[in-house]
């Protein structure tokens, strides 16, 4: 299979974490992948060789998704490596915890500017360069629905992701392209773990019924799964992928 004529995705925020565990899922299951990182190239470059000398086709790309100029570049990029794009999974995303009361002006611009803004502007160009037939999968959050206390910018945020996707795959009749969100739970990677204490961590894991918290594979095995032809009857929707949580 050659590079113009396999399919192709784009992984926002792929270099660590769940983005890195969708970008490697994703090469296994036939896509060349457009490893997207914002700073961090050394581990972007490390997921790509992972993909590559396990027979897969991949690409890093710089490029910080609350800059339009930016989002242009990343889609260029693809489209110059692989001639086409079949899909994008919207990953990247901050979170900052602060109570309402206490939050500051510059915490909301971070959160908005990257998990709206950035979510936003990849849409804009998805829809406009994504071939027919495609996939888009968002990252919205299982915090929308539980309501925790210090999480508020961080689930405004999210919700407002919820809302782009089910208005873009209304927008997008006709062209035979899925767009969802997927809204995982606790998840093991350094952005969640970071500053949690073993008995927060046990907490978070005990508040579903299977006992623990996700793993990155968990979460890209649920977007493989939207990505793939037999998630096609799944559109508009947000899915939540948290053992049970909520």
């Amino acid at each position: 299979m050659t590079a113009n004529s396999q399919k192709s995705v784009l992984v926002t925020g792929a270099s660590r974490g769940i983005g890195a565990a969708l970008a490697t899922r994703l090469a296994a299951d036939g896509y060349a992948v457009a490893v997207n990182y914002a700073g961090n190239a050394q581990a972007a470059q490390k997921v790509v060789e992972g993909i590559t000398s396990s027979g897969g086709v991949a690409i890093s790309v710089q490029g910080d998704v609350s800059s339009a100029t930016d989002v242009s570049h990343i889609f260029d990029e693809a489209e110059k490596a692989f001639g086409r794009i079949d899909g994008v999974v919207n990953n990247a995303g901050v979170m900052i915890n602060q109570t309402i009361a206490d939050g500051d002006e510059a915490t909301y611009e971070r959160i908005f500017n990257i998990n709206v803004r950035g979510v936003f502007l990849i849409l804009r160009e998805a829809a406009k360069r994504l071939r027919d037939g495609g996939r888009i999968v968002n990252f919205s959050s299982s915090v929308v629905g539980l309501s925790l206390p210090t999480y508020g910018l961080y689930s405004a945020s999210k919700a407002a992701v919820d809302a782009l996707t089910r208005i873009l795959s209304k927008e997008l009749r006709g062209r035979d392209i899925t767009v969802n969100s997927i809204a995982p739970g606790p998840t093991a990677t350094e952005l969640f773990l970071d500053g949690k204490t073993p008995e927060q961590i046990e907490h978070l894991a005990q508040l579903n019924p299977l006992g623990r918290i996700a793993s990155p594979d968990d979460i890209a095995n649920t977007v493989s799964f939207l990505m793939s032809p037999q998630g096609g009857w799944i559109n508009g929707q947000v899915i939540r992928a948290n053992g049970g949580m909520i």
